[in-house]
C-alpha cells in the first residue's frame, strides 16, 4: 500500500508547477506575444523565433516567481481560508524551502532572460519584479489591491516590445494598460467569492469594502475601459479588420462573462474567471496574429 501511494506522491518539481499554477500562463502570454509581433512587424516584417522564444521564458519565469513569492506570503491567510485552506504550502504537499528555491530559480531565469534580450530589459527588470512582490502585501493596507496586480501584468506587453526593439513605446504602454485593466477587473470577479472569509480575516479587497455588487460593478467597467484602450492600440499600430473583428468576438465574450455572475448567484463565477478570461487572451492574440500575417509579416 505504502509503495503505491509513493508511487502516485508527485515530486517536489511536480509539487511546485501545481503551486504555481504554471498552466495559468495562458492569461498573460498571449498580450506579450501580440506586442511582440508588432513590433517585429513594425520594425522588420519578420517573426524572430529565438526572440520570441526567450520573450516566453521571460514571462514564464517572471510569472512563476509572482506567483511563488504570493503563495509564500500569503500562506498565513490561505490556511485561515477554507477555499485556499488546501493549497500546497498550507497542506504541507510543498515544503517552504522547496517554494523558495523555485522562486528564487524562476528569479535567476526571469533576470537571465532579460540579460539575453538586450541592457535595456535587464536594467528595467527590477521595474517588472518590484510589483509582483508588493501585490500579496496589498491586502494588508489597501482595499485595491487589484490595481497592484494590473500594474505588475501591465508590464507584459511593454517588456515584450522593450524586448524586441530595446526601445520605449506609447504604442506597448496603451496594450499594457488594457492588460492591467482587464486582469485587475477579472480580479475583482474572483475576489467575490472570498468575501466572507476576509472581513474575518481583515483582508482588504475591493468585494470585502463595497460588497460582491460593488465589485461587479467595478469589473463591468474595467473591462468596458480595456475594451477602450485595445481600440485605441488598434488605431495606434493601424490595425487591420482582422484585429477589429478579433476585438468584437472580445467584447462579445465580457458581455457574456458579465451576463453569467450575479452578486446573489456565484455558482459560475469559475466559468466566467478561468474559461472566458482564457478565452479572450487566446481569441485575441489568434485574430491579431491573423491580421499581421495578411498585413504581410513573414513566418
Amino acid at each position: 500500500m505504502s509503495s503505491t501511494a509513493a508511487a502516485v506522491t508527485p515530486g517536489p518539481a511536480r509539487s511546485f508547477l501545481r503551486l504555481v499554477l504554471i498552466e495559468h500562463s495562458v492569461f498573460a502570454l498571449p498580450f506579450a506575444y501580440i506586442a511582440a509581433l508588432t513590433a517585429m512587424f513594425l520594425a522588420d516584417g519578420e517573426v524572430h523565433w529565438g526572440q520570441l522564444f526567450v520573450v516566453t521564458v521571460c514571462m514564464v519565469g517572471l510569472r512563476t516567481f509572482a506567483m511563488a513569492a504570493n503563495r509564500i506570503i500569503d500562506r498565513e491567510i490561505d490556511a485561515r481560508n477554507p477555499r485556499t485552506a488546501s493549497r500546497e504550502l498550507v497542506t504541507g504537499a510543498v515544503s517552504l524551502r522547496t517554494a523558495y528555491t523555485g522562486s528564487a530559480i524562476a528569479l535567476l531565469v526571469f533576470l537571465g532572460a532579460a540579460a539575453l534580450l538586450n541592457p535595456l530589459c535587464l536594467y528595467l527588470a527590477p521595474v517588472a519584479v518590484v510589483p509582483m512582490v508588493v501585490y500579496p502585501y496589498g491586502k494588508r493596507f489597501t482595499d485595491f489591491p487589484h490595481a497592484i496586480l494590473g500594474l505588475a501584468q501591465a508590464m507584459g506587453p511593454i517588456g515584450a516590445w522593450l524586448a524586441v526593439t530595446g526601445t520605449w513605446s506609447w504604442d506597448a504602454v496603451v496594450l499594457g494598460l488594457a492588460v492591467g485593466v482587464w486582469i485587475g477587473g477579472f480580479d475583482l470577479i474572483f475576489g467575490c467569492q472570498d468575501v466572507a472569509a476576509d472581513r474575518a480575516d481583515g483582508v482588504r479587497s475591493v468585494p470585502a469594502r463595497f460588497g460582491v455588487a460593488g465589485a461587479l460593478y467595478g469589473a463591468r467597467a474595467c473591462h468596458v475601459v480595456t475594451t477602450g484602450l485595445l481600440a485605441w492600440y488598434a488605431v495606434l499600430t493601424h490595425a487591420g479588420a482582422a484585429f477589429w473583428v478579433g476585438l468584437a468576438v472580445v467584447a462579445c465574450a465580457f458581455v457574456y462573462e458579465h451576463s453569467i455572475i450575479k452578486p446573489t448567484d456565484l455558482s459560475r463565477l469559475n466559468r466566467a474567471f478561468f474559461t472566458t478570461n482564457g478565452f479572450v487572451g487566446v481569441s485575441l492574440f489568434v485574430f491579431a496574429l491573423l491580421d499581421l500575417v495578411i498585413r504581410g509579416l513573414g513566418v
